[in-house]
């Protein structure tokens, strides 16, 4: 569904150049779930604005389904945002009008794609918990219900992919279990791709993959594996803060290179080299040995 090689963005002003995605290599797979984390600045929001059609990639490689959107046209883009992309944001603002129903906020998308089908709008606020509050005004519902409005909108254009940002940065920790129960349950029942973007590492048990970002860069990869570790890599895993249902990976590009997390290089003072050796089975990576005089 998604692909990106050596992805690159640049935010240019007349003075300042900065460049948020440097080199970034990302596959997901149709039908998956799966969670983006990183520090602020890292560049994880910028990957999915551009994954959104809410930036424009400066260089490299990115493609969703049959689009490529380094050679996108303005009005592909549009149809691309439309037909193709759900997106939740975590201000909800961004997503609702104030002044109309939970029903007719989801009715929107529609209408201004010529598409207004009402018994499926409904069937939306039913799948999200909210049939017998669609016809409430928002300033009627609670945050987290509002939120669940939100999905259901990003729903609404019956899209290939979902991408939210920080969807539970705003609810409480009750109501992030129920959004992202709901995420689950779609992802399941209509096969929908879903792409969250968090920088909150719990999420990491309640979906299939996550990818960490540091610097612009795809570092780390956690899949879900058997629960039953063994007790060093749980250890592992816990001093991360990620539950034990999640084994680690790191990142391999397209000529070979291990990208490693530079936290685990400074615990081993490994700066601009690094000592490798093979032993038939396994690949040792060990500070370098200073050479005796």
């Amino acid at each position: 569904m998604i692909h990106c090689e050596g992805l690159v963005k640049i935010y240019k002003t007349d003075e300042l150049e900065v460049v948020a995605l440097q080199g970034l290599n990302l596959s997901v797979r149709k039908g998956e779930m799966m969670a983006i984390i990183g520090n602020s600045g890292s560049g994880k929001s910028t990957l999915l604005n551009t994954l959104g059609g809410l930036d424009r990639p400066s260089a490299g490689q990115v493609k969703v389904g049959d689009w490529d959107l380094l050679k996108i046209t303005d009005e592909q883009l549009v149809q691309y945002k439309r037909d193709t992309v759900g997106f939740i944001w975590q201000n909800n603002a961004r997503n609702l009008l104030p002044y109309l129903t939970a029903l007719e906020n989801v009715e929107m998308p529609m209408m201004l794609a010529g598409k207004l089908d009402r018994p499926y709008a409904k069937q939306l606020l039913e799948w999200v918990g909210l049939k017998e509050r669609m016809h409430n005004k928002l300033h009627q519902l609670s945050g987290g219900e509002q939120q669940r409005v939100a999905i259901a909108i990003s729903l609404s254009n019956r899209p290939q992919m979902l991408l939210a940002d920080e969807p539970t940065g705003s609810v409480d920790s009750r109501t992030s279990d129920l959004i992202m129960d709901i995420f689950r349950r779609l992802n399941r029942e209509i096969g929908i791709t879903i792409v969250i973007v968090t920088h909150d590492l719990s999420l990491a048990s309640k979906v299939d993959r996550v990818v960490a970002i540091r610097d612009g860069l795809t570092s780390t990869e956690f899949i879900k594996r058997n629960p039953n570790l063994d007790q060093a890599a749980e250890m592992q895993h816990n001093q991360l803060g990620i539950q034990s249902v999640h084994e680690e990976y790191v990142v391999v590009d397209r000529v070979g290179r291990l990208q490693i997390p530079k936290d685990y290089l400074t615990k081993m003072n490994i700066k601009d080299k690094a000592s490798m050796e093979f032993d038939g089975e396994k690949i040792i990576i060990t500070a370098p040995k200073l050479l005796e005089e």
